[in-house]
C-alpha cells in the first residue's frame, strides 16, 4: 500500500489565516461522522463548510492542482469529481478536541466514492499542543507535518486520527476527491 504523501507550501501562513477567517464568517456545526452520526467518544470538534464558488474559489483551485499532481505522481487513482464541499475542522483544548482512528470511506452515496483525502495544516504549530494528525496504513503510526500550509494526501481508506488537543486550538482544511469503486 502506498504511504501518505506530504506536500509543503500548499498555502502561505497568511493564506491559512485568510482561510480560517473565511470559515469563521460562516456558521460552525458540531462535527459528526460519515452519514451524519455523532459520537463524542469518537470525534469532538466543530466544523465549517467552504464552497468552491465565491470568495473561497481560489482555495479550491489551489487544492485541485495539488490533487492532480499528487495523483499523477503517486497514487494513480481514477478520480472523477469533488462531490463534497471543503471542510475546516476546529479542534479546541477547552472541549478536548480530537478525532479517533477512522477512515474517510463509508456508507452513503458520496462517502462510498471517496478515494483520496487531503488535509491541510492551517494553524501555526506553536498555537497548540497535542492535535497530531497521525496515519496507520501498514501497522506503523506516522505523524504528519505540523508546518503551516503543508498538506497530507492519503487514500480515503487509510486509518488516521487527530490526537487530543491539550492546549490552544488547531485548524485544518479537508477535501475529498471521488471516483468509481476500487477494483
Amino acid at each position: 500500500m502506498l504511504p501518505p504523501l506530504e506536500i509543503l507550501d500548499v498555502f502561505t501562513a497568511a493564506e491559512c489565516q485568510k482561510i480560517i477567517a473565511a470559515a469563521r464568517d460562516g456558521p460552525s456545526l458540531e462535527a459528526g461522522l460519515v452519514g451524519g452520526l455523532r459520537s463524542d467518544n469518537t470525534r469532538r470538534s466543530r466544523i465549517f463548510w467552504l464552497d468552491e464558488d465565491g470568495g473561497c474559489g481560489w482555495v479550491f483551485h489551489r487544492l485541485l492542482n495539488g490533487f492532480a499532481e499528487a495523483n499523477r505522481s503517486h497514487f494513480e487513482f481514477v478520480l472523477e469529481e469533488f462531490g463534497e464541499r471543503m471542510q475546516v475542522a476546529w479542534y479546541q483544548a477547552d472541549t478536548g478536541g480530537f478525532f479517533d482512528w477512522h477512515v474517510d470511506f463509508g456508507d452513503g452515496p458520496v462517502a462510498t466514492r471517496r478515494k483520496l483525502t487531503m488535509v491541510v495544516q492551517l494553524s501555526q504549530s506553536e498555537a497548540y499542543e497535542g492535535g497530531m494528525l497521525e496515519t496507520n496504513c501498514d501497522g506503523v503510526v506516522r505523524q504528519a507535518s505540523r508546518i503551516i500550509g503543508s498538506a497530507l494526501l492519503l487514500p480515503s481508506f487509510v486509518l488516521h486520527r487527530v490526537s487530543p488537543v491539550s492546549r490552544g486550538e488547531r485548524f485544518s482544511l479537508t477535501l475529498w476527491s471521488h471516483g468509481p469503486a476500487f477494483q
